[in-house]
């Protein structure tokens, strides 16, 4: 299984959620070799519930996933701490439904939860925890305390920063300070646009029909990460193309409102 565990399926966290785009992002990711992805869309991105209604019209959903012409896809979270610092919870869609639903008076900048509050909600459900780029500049995790972070399932080798920061560098200072805290290391793409899939993906030795099942395979280490020779092409690309996308359809909002 050929997994992308950090995800995104709109162009940004401001326009709205567009079937077509979201159609075409599973047909590219289905072209670059993955199996699997899980959908950890921002929690505080407009109109959040306009995705699951369109997928509960369009595709089954079975297990903990929802099967996208043959594409696993697992409904997922990016949620914002006050500290500073983002943490994806993976999950069914009942709990990862509930947990946004809890947060809806917290998706402002002025009343994010704190970690540990966090944490507390998502120890209610049987729910993966993957702490996000955790050496970013804008959203780093590395400054929380050793025995918060703990209580994650796993750090996020994440291909934005793999780009910006360098491959071999930031890929041994993110693994000597997951080491450090006893947690294991998964890729995420953290694409926005399709051009990013196949980046960096996580292959498990089992096939995974459930997140109980994805956090057993992480915990006892039967996976490998794999990152493409193309990598800072297809970020590079990815990126730039994300940004006159959104500003396309930003002048196109201020024309049509």
């Amino acid at each position: 299984m050929r997994i992308d565990l950090h995800s995104h399926v709109k162009i940004s966290k401001k326009t709205d959620f567009m079937p077509e785009y979201f159609q075409e992002m599973m047909k590219e990711a289905r072209e670059a070799g993955l199996t699997g992805i899980a959908m950890t869309e921002h929690f505080n991105t407009r109109r959040y519930t306009d995705i699951y209604n369109f997928l509960d019209t369009h595709y089954p959903y079975e297990n903990n996933y929802y099967m996208i012409d043959g594409l696993k896809l697992f409904p997922g979270i990016e949620v914002d701490v006050k500290e500073i610092g983002h943490i994806l919870l993976i999950g069914n869609r009942k709990d990862v439904l509930s947990i946004r639903s809890l947060l809806e008076t917290n998706t402002s900048e002025d009343n994010f939860l704190a970690f540990d509050k966090l944490m507390d909600i998502a120890e209610h459900y049987d729910i993966l925890k993957i702490g996000a780029h955790a050496f970013r500049d804008s959203t780093p995790l590395y400054h929380l305390k050793a025995e918060q972070l703990k209580r994650l399932d796993a750090l996020d080798l994440n291909g934005k920063d793999l780009y910006a920061q360098g491959q071999k560098a930031y890929r041994e200072k993110l693994e000597d300070f997951a080491g450090k805290l006893g947690l294991p290391v998964v890729g995420g793409s953290d694409t926005h646009h399709f051009l990013q899939y196949g980046c960096i993906y996580n292959e498990f030795q089992n096939e995974c029909d459930s997140v109980e099942q994805l956090k057993a395979s992480i915990v006892s280490e039967q996976y490998k990460i794999h990152i493409s020779e193309n990598l800072n092409l297809k970020v590079k690309a990815a990126t730039l193309t994300k940004k006159w996308m959104k500003k396309a359809l930003e002048k196109e909002k201020q024309l049509f409102g």
